[in-house]
This record gives structure tokens, sequence and C-alpha cells, in this order.
């Protein structure tokens, strides 16, 4: 497994254009990723975590706009995510038609967000292009904290990009697809505030 210091993101950019697998740091727990688009790249990121081919994986951006190249945000996800992102939430918002569902599961939505992370915005700036990012551990495995717990848990990933996770726990992840905001997963950020940021003139 190579390894790249938070100096070396050129060389991770590189590795992910690739198609390898990488072990990110990100601003709640350690994240494996790969590059979005292909589907042979999910299928192996899948694989190395034991993953079930029903659970699709979120996608990573480093812009609102990035992420409106796949996912489309209604005014309410819009003001949602002006004021919470970057920042620990995961949303969950209708796909754009013209994006291959298959990369999905085939579901007519996606799981997105934007990290509160500066390394891991300009990881994905360099690639420029959304990331595929799930918990690095295996599927029903605790999420790892830290890079040699994520090394441990996932030791077949082509590289890792060293670095620590300051939340320690997992984002929130909020339905944006119902008339109303649904938690689907408790985290840092509260259903409170998420209403609040909707609430925004």
């Amino acid at each position: 497994m190579k390894n790249y210091t938070q100096k070396q993101l050129d060389q991770a950019a590189q590795a992910l254009n690739n198609h390898e697998i990488l072990l990110i740091p990100t601003d709640t727990v350690y994240g494996v990723g790969v590059l979005f688009g292909s589907l042979q790249d999910l299928d192996r990121l899948k694989n190395i975590k034991h993953r079930p081919e029903t659970k699709p994986i979120p996608l990573m951006a480093s812009s609102v706009e990035m992420l409106s190249t796949v996912v489309e945000f209604d005014e309410r996800a819009a003001k949602a995510a002006q004021k919470l992102l970057p920042g620990a939430l995961t949303m969950i918002l209708p796909l754009r038609k013209d994006v291959d569902s298959a990369l999905f599961n085939h579901l007519s939505t996606a799981a997105v967000r934007i990290p509160d992370e500066p390394a891991v915005l300009e990881l994905i700036e360099k690639t420029g292009c959304p990331l595929f990012v799930s918990s690095a551990n295996v599927s029903g495995e605790p999420a790892a904290l830290n890079a040699q717990e994520a090394k441990k848990a996932l030791p077949a990933a082509d590289g890792i990009v060293e670095g620590s996770c300051a939340n320690q726990q997992a984002s929130t992840i909020a339905d944006f697809t119902q008339k109303e905001i649904k938690i689907l997963r408790p985290g840092p950020i509260q259903y409170e505030e998420i209403l609040d940021a909707v609430k925004m003139s």
C-alpha cells in the first residue's frame, strides 16, 4: 500500500485518476474512495469492503456546483447546503436524469456531501471529479478513526492519504426527497440545525 502525505495530493489525485482505491481522512471518519463514474472501480470498492450489493456508495464533492452535475437541489436542499456544507451532513437527493443510475444501484436518489476537510477538498479539486467515498471498514464493522485502523481494516486498498479525522463520528444522513426532511442516521449535525438552515430567508 502506497503512503501519501498531505503534501503529495497531486500524486494521490493521479492514483485516483488511474483507478486506484485510496484510504482518505475526512472530517468525520477515515474513508475509502474511488473516482466517480466507473462501475468497475465501484465494484472493486464494494468488494474490498464486503459491502452488500444493495447498498450504494455515497458521493463526495468539493462544491455544490460539482454535486449539481450528479444530483438535483430544490430550494430547500440548496438552503441546507449553503448553510451546513462543507460539514458532517450527508444529503439524500434526487439523481439527475442524465446520470447512469447503475452507479447508484439503479436507485433514483444518491447520498452526497461536501466534507469539511481542506486536504480532501483539495484532493477532489485536483481529480476534477467527485469521489465515491464510504467509511474505511468492512461492512458492519466499526468505522476506522485513524490511518492505522483504516490500513488494518482494508489492507487491499492501493494507497492511503495520511491525516486525522476531527469529528470521530460518521456524518448525519438526512433525506431531502420527501415532503418532510427525515434523519436516517443521527450524527454531528442535529435535526434542528437542518430545519433552521432550511428556514433561512
